[in-house]
């Protein structure tokens, strides 16, 4: 198993710029497919975002189309993600997440938490109004 460590959450005033890290150690970290999910207090965990082995696809809710970016580097065992014109909905806790799972099409969502096998410990976001 991949080990995956958050960084980057905070406070930002609503329509800021926040950019979140997850590093990772352990398995090759090219073999993964990499997401982003979110939590807010008193809510299901909830897909974001993720990307390809390669990097080479992305998929995103559409509660963050257009406003985030997941990108990787497998240089530096690293995914991120850019989030701009931040809103208080956007407050939860972030976790990035690995899975081995295979995408049979670039179009496959890959959303359900299921699929992945690896999870960091969260880092937290808060939008101010």
């Amino acid at each position: 198993q991949v080990q995956l460590v958050e960084s980057g959450g905070g406070l930002v005033q609503a329509g800021g710029p926040l950019r979140l890290s997850c590093a990772a150690s352990g398995r090759t970290f090219s073999t993964y497919l990499l997401a982003w999910f979110r939590q807010a207090p008193g809510k299901e965990r909830e897909f974001a975002a993720r990307i390809t082995q390669n990097g080479g696809s992305t998929y995103y809710a559409a509660s963050v189309k257009d406003r985030f970016t997941i990108s990787r580097d497998n240089a530096k065992n690293t995914v991120y993600l850019q989030m701009n014109s931040l809103k208080p909905e956007d407050t939860a806790v972030y976790y990035c997440a690995g899975s081995l799972y295979t995408l049979l099409g670039s179009s496959t969502s890959a959303a359900h938490p299921t699929l992945y096998t690896s999870w960091g410990q969260g880092t937290q976001v808060t939008v101010s109004s």
